[in-house]
């Protein structure tokens, strides 16, 4: 009998994952902060640009993702220097999300045409999202390379990637949103820029690592590119993809079709309220990837009884930080929500509807623990196909019905819109806690080192 990953080995991992996650998160919260001094517009159309972006990117940055799942699992039977070639696999899907976001950007002004903002926000909007897309190879590049290293163990180079983006995104925030340097003030369209520059050059960094084999053991990539091991990749990666895809689809409608129709405050508050909870959740976010590091790495090892320890040694530290995260929100709300307030009245009324808004979302802490936890575990097994229809269904058949009708038809307004979102996690948590209890995970075969394995 083998002796048991710890704590302290979970936390040894898990904390620059944390960091990257979290400083990933601060990226976009840093946009939606340094251009609150411009007004409500300004904070809707970049926090929304943003989240707009992301669920671009959320595709092929989904189907990357599996990388560390299969990193991973080869790194936990040996063949570490086997699990590169993968690696080299999401660089293509990169590459090719790149050209694919680049030929859709002509569409882009026609399409948020058509979305109910005012005129002010859409053409901001506009500016923000045509910037953006640029980089989307970048992006995907980043999560294939950062997921690469992470599922091999070594969680410290994704955490430097992190780090250098959030610093540059940051600086060059300051340089093009205010027009510091010499640069012009780009406003909106400056936060843009500053998020697509510093992923181009944090992406050049990390294919420097990759490439010459940095903070990786010694040994090139056995063999050359197989088709059947891309088609394998592609089987278990597009579910994740698609999963991110079309559940973060129905969030976007969400934010584009339902609390639109609620005016620019309320999309402003609830955007705000959106990022505070993303940097939050970040730290339970990278204690769950790490825990979903270990479960790859022993089910590589044949060591899949050990899984269930591992999942419950993640919950409790994922659950005690959502726990601690919603007590900080319940105890001062208003204070975490005036770093978006401007010198202005609207802002003041951003600021009162935020707090109410945030108040209502510590309901959901515990459940977000819960879902984020067990869906990484069934994701580092190869369990994407089950987890992609559950939650594809739940968004599409419960969230947006019952936020559409609560919000539009009930009159329920922003608040009851965060009701929903509390709705949809518990009913998924639920849903995660049934699937893993269930051991269908532990039939699949993601590697193709189990003859006859499904």
């Amino acid at each position: 009998m083998t002796a048991q990953p710890s704590f302290a080995t979970l936390m040894r991992l898990a904390w620059p994952v944390v960091l990257s996650r979290a400083a990933q998160a601060v990226i976009g919260f840093s946009d939606a902060a340094m251009v609150a001094s411009l007004g409500e517009d300004a904070v809707a159309a970049t926090t929304t640009g943003a989240s707009n972006a992301l669920n671009l990117f959320i595709l092929p940055m989904g189907v990357v993702f599996i990388v560390q799942s299969f990193a991973a699992q080869l790194a936990g039977s040996g063949d570490v220097a086997g699990s590169r070639r993968y690696a080299w696999y999401g660089l293509a899907l990169a590459l090719a999300a790149g050209v694919i976001a680049a030929l859709g950007m002509p569409v882009l002004p026609a399409v948020i045409g058509t979305l109910g903002y005012t005129d002010n926000v859409r053409t901001l909007l506009v500016d923000y999202m045509v910037i953006r897309m640029v980089s989307c190879a970048a992006v995907v590049g980043i999560e294939a390379i950062g997921n690469w290293y992470a599922g091999i163990g070594n969680t410290r180079v994704p955490m430097f990637i992190a780090f250098l983006a959030m610093a540059l995104n940051i600086a060059f925030n300051w340089i093009f949103i205010f027009g510091h340097l010499g640069a012009p003030a780009m406003g909106v369209a400056g936060a843009a820029l500053a998020s697509a520059l510093a992923s181009t050059v944090a992406f050049a960094v990390a294919l420097f690592a990759f490439v010459r084999g940095l903070g990786a053991p010694r040994g090139r990539t056995t063999g050359r590119f197989r088709a059947d091991e891309l088609r394998r990749m592609l089987r278990f990666g597009l579910p994740n993809g698609f999963n991110w895809f079309l559940e973060f689809a129905a969030f976007t409608f969400f934010i584009n079709v339902v609390v639109a129709d609620l005016g620019t405050t309320a999309v402003a508050a609830f955007m705000a309220v959106v990022q505070v909870n993303s940097i939050a959740f970040m730290p339970a976010f990278g204690v769950a990837s790490a825990g979903a590091i270990l479960v790859g790495q022993a089910i590589g090892a044949d060591r899949r009884d050990d899984v269930g320890a591992l999942v419950r040694r993640t919950m409790v530290i994922t659950g005690a930080w959502q726990v601690f995260v919603g007590l900080v929100y319940a105890s001062m709300p208003g204070a975490v929500m005036s770093i978006f307030a401007a010198d202005d009245v609207p802002s003041d009324a951003l600021v009162t509807l935020g707090t109410r808004m945030l108040l209502v979302s510590t309901a959901w802490q515990l459940f977000d623990a819960v879902a984020i936890t067990l869906s990484e575990a069934l994701r580092a097994a190869g369990d994407t196909a089950w987890c992609m229809w559950a939650r594809v269904v739940l968004a599409w058949v419960l969230f947006v019905p019952l936020s559409g009708w609560v919000v539009l038809r009930g009159d329920a307004g922003p608040v009851g819109a965060i009701a929903c979102l509390v709705a949809y996690l518990v009913v998924l948590a639920g849903l995660l806690a049934w699937r893993f209890r269930s051991g269908a995970w532990r039939t699949i075969d993601l590697t193709g080192a189990s003859h006859g394995a499904h």
